[in-house]
């Protein structure tokens, strides 16, 4: 008897269990198929967000690719033929174009193109990061200093060289005049007519046309720190400038190296100034590298060599830029870290 009640409460247990699962199943399915759509649905959402970037970034990227690749392809292309402005790519002569100009005057070209462009950069970073420091302290009249500062950086590459040139004139310019005039010189010199005062000369004109840049840059890199850390630092007794060397400069180190890394390549690119001021000399001691290319190609007309010049400095740059470029990456990596 009590073996045919317990079989008859195990099936009604099972009965019960079997029926409670069977009865959830219709509920589970729906939900399930719920989910599955949902999960298509976004699935489908997210490859339209996708065909829609790329459809809206191809313009850009067919851009990038004509206005970069071609040139890049025209200029190998140049210098492993010989080529003039008439009658280019005339026969393939492989490596002869590179091998001339390793073995010419354009070497010691690039040479001074790096010795003009990395103390040059250095000492614009080292003026902008200084005054964005000043603007960001200044309360009165800061609109009016902020303007002020950029007037360089908006006046044209070539009114800035014939600004300077007539202020380095020996007779009648006016650092000849202030100087003698104070007693540090006792007669006028030459300063764009011997070295290495033109190479000074060089340095200075285009630290006062591109410091006004990096002093932008620095001055909104600076602003984006959140100002809690300054606060803190002050309430812990620290001095405005330990501040900034302990607490600031760390963290803007990532920044300030992009913009190093920006101001680097555009003076390894500087023609204005040397064509204006200088044209190379005296002699060949401002002969920087983009004017020797210019001389080449539009001189001499000689596009194959010109090619090859232009090829070496791109190589050039890269080898100056690229230490920077891994410092870049370290020091962006261990401030987020």
């Amino acid at each position: 008897m009590k073996q045919t009640e317990s079989g008859l409460g195990f099936r009604h247990f099972f009965a019960s269990e079997t029926g409670t699962q069977f009865a959830m199943a219709p509920t589970d399915l729906a939900a399930t198929t719920r989910s599955s759509v949902k999960k298509a649905k976004r699935k489908s959402s997210q490859s339209d967000i996708r065909r829609t970037a790329w459809l809206m970034c191809a313009p850009l990227v067919v851009t990038l690719l004509v206005i970069g690749l071609y040139p890049g392809v025209y200029m190998v292309s140049s210098a492993l033929s010989k080529s003039s402005l008439a009658r280019p790519f005339q026969k393939f002569v492989g490596t002869s174009n590179i091998e001339f100009a390793l073995t010419g005057d354009y070497v010691s070209s690039l040479w001074r193109t790096a010795a003009f462009a990395v103390p040059a950069s250095m000492l614009q970073m080292v003026l902008g990061v200084a005054i964005a420091l000043l603007l960001v302290r200044m309360t009165r009249f800061s609109t009016i200093w902020r303007s002020m500062i950029f007037i360089p950086m908006m006046t044209p590459p070539i009114m800035i060289g014939i600004a300077w040139k007539l202020m380095l004139l020996p007779q009648g310019g006016l650092v000849n005049g202030v100087m003698t005039g104070i007693g540090v010189l006792s007669e006028p010199i030459s300063f764009l007519g011997q070295m290495p005062h033109a190479m000074f000369a060089l340095v200075l004109a285009d630290t006062w046309q591109w410091t006004p840049f990096v002093a932008l840059l620095s001055y909104a890199a600076i602003k984006s720190l959140p100002d809690d850390i300054r606060q803190a630092a002050y309430m812990d007794g620290a001095s405005p400038m330990r501040t900034f060397f302990s607490v600031q400069l760390p963290l803007l180190m990532p920044a300030l190296l992009g913009i190093f890394l920006i101001k680097l390549i555009l003076a390894f690119k500087v023609f204005d100034l040397v064509f204006v001021l200088t044209q190379g000399g005296p002699g060949i001691g401002t002969n920087l590298a983009s004017y020797s290319i210019y001389r080449t190609l539009l001189q001499n007309y000689d596009v194959g060599y010109a090619g090859a010049q232009v090829l070496l400095l791109v190589i050039l740059v890269s080898i100056i830029t690229l230490p920077v470029m891994m410092l870049h990456k370290r020091v962006q990596e261990h401030t987020e870290g």
